[in-house]
């Protein structure tokens, strides 16, 4: 079944000096995934999607970001209804391999051989 769109948030775009009107961002949510996107042409081709709200929206929001526009053409995006965006946790960076340090010499081991400690006439 599919669900009805949700409202959760604006995007503002600027028209030269003046504010023009928000652009609803719409939530679909289907049984293990959910996408977030504007309504309107030409930036209903930008598609976030996620397995919470939450991811959809940070995946929303960085390809918001790469569409082309500068910063200073927008505002936005408002998230509405509780959505903060989920940020993915940073990859650790490798630790670097340490090499292992030489290890010393095993202890000698006593000579086997007897030598005569006492002559015999």
């Amino acid at each position: 079944m599919a669900s009805l769109p949700e409202f959760v948030g604006t995007v503002h775009i600027f028209l030269g000096p003046y504010r023009g009107n928000p652009i609803g961002l719409y939530l679909l949510r289907n049984s293990n995934h959910c996408q977030i996107s504007p309504r309107i042409y030409p930036w209903d081709g930008i598609l976030g999607e996620g397995e919470t709200p939450n991811k959809a929206a940070a995946d929303f929001e960085q390809k918001w970001k790469q569409n082309g526009l500068s910063t200073d053409m927008y505002s936005g995006p408002h998230w509405e209804g509780g959505i903060k965006p989920e940020k993915p946790k940073p990859i650790p960076p490798p630790k670097p391999t340490i090499p292992p340090s030489p290890s010393p010499d095993p202890p000698k081991k006593p000579s086997t051989t007897t030598s005569p400690t006492a002559s015999t006439p």
